[in-house]
């Protein structure tokens, strides 16, 4: 009897085993290869849900659905211009033929390091093949400044072009690459320092060109300045000999109208005015007497000029 329960819990053992060889689970993340003896066949299972397999003959090779990160590690390459840089570029790919990609590399790790070949190789071609400002320059601006010299692709298109050369090598693999760019350009330390110093000269003589130009600027509104304070003075000078033109001539106009009321009285007053301004403290006149001058300080009859008392 106990031989016969040991028996049978061995059954449901090995019966639990068999048919848990003969389901598997796919998740949403996750696509799978069968293969039997090491051997591919069917499809793959793309489609998450259970699934059945022969159990012991068949297995199930996982493979990540969703997209895989790429860093590069920073290489030294050298520019058209044989400018040496440190590039550092960083990529995204995914597993678009599972049954391709399990016939050509088996696994990921295998995977990236065919990666590193096709994406290094193909960031060295590309800058190797252009210029540094290329590299640098993001792309080419619409309205180029004066001081920056012009491109014709710029870093966005050049990473554009990596990816292309490199599309076309991973396709065979199985391997679908998403994107690629340059996460970080830098100069070697040995020349960094010159192109510091040459991008301060740069800098300083645009300045100095903005200066000088401020210097032309300010020069014209001085002399702007000076031409309307000249146009302003000269009218206000017109202006007031006008004022004082007309204000004589008003003058010469009332003293006429008074010498013509009153010529004796008249001839008075400017004879009076005449003595105030001529005759100061310690003045001493050498005159005839009969001078009109002297007609207001003597006596006067009205036919002669000579003294009364």
């Amino acid at each position: 009897m106990k031989v016969l329960s040991t028996i049978a819990i061995l059954a449901l053992i090995a019966l639990a085993v068999v048919i848990s060889g003969a389901f598997y689970t796919v998740n949403e993340a996750q696509q799978v290869v069968i293969t039997q003896f090491g051997k591919p066949i069917g499809k793959p299972i793309t489609e998450p849900g259970l699934h059945f397999k022969l159990p012991f003959i068949q297995e199930a090779n996982y493979f990540e659905k969703r997209f895989i990160a790429w860093d590069g590690d920073p290489n030294q390459i050298p520019t058209k211009d044989k400018r040496f840089i440190w590039v550092d570029t960083y990529a995204r790919w995914r597993i678009a033929d599972p049954l391709l990609f399990f016939q050509r590399l088996r696994n990921q790790r295998i995977a990236q390091s065919r990666l590193d070949d096709i994406l290094d190789g193909g960031t060295r071609n590309v800058v190797a093949s252009h210029k540094l400002i290329e590299l640098v320059r993001s792309g080419i601006e619409k309205h180029t400044s004066k001081e920056l010299a012009p491109i014709k692709f710029g870093r966005e298109a050049l990473a554009k072009e990596v990816l292309k050369q490199a599309s076309s090598k991973a396709k065979d693999l199985g391997i679908e690459i998403l994107d690629f760019r340059f996460k970080r350009i830098n100069y070697v330390e040995d020349v960094r320092q010159k192109v510091y110093a040459r991008m301060i000269a740069e800098r300083k003589r645009i300045a100095e060109q903005y200066r000088a130009e401020g210097a032309g600027e300010a020069a014209r509104i001085a002399g702007e300045k000076q031409r309307q304070l000249r146009i302003i003075t000269s009218n206000a000078y017109k202006t007031a000999k006008e004022i004082k033109g007309q204000a004589d001539a008003k003058a010469a106009r009332i003293y006429a109208e008074a010498y013509d009321k009153d010529p004796e009285f008249f001839q008075f007053l400017r004879s009076l005015e005449a003595y105030k301004s001529g005759l100061s403290k310690g003045t001493t006149l050498v005159i005839s007497p009969k001078n009109d001058f002297l007609k207001f300080l003597k006596g006067y009859t009205g036919k002669d000029h000579g003294p009364t008392q």
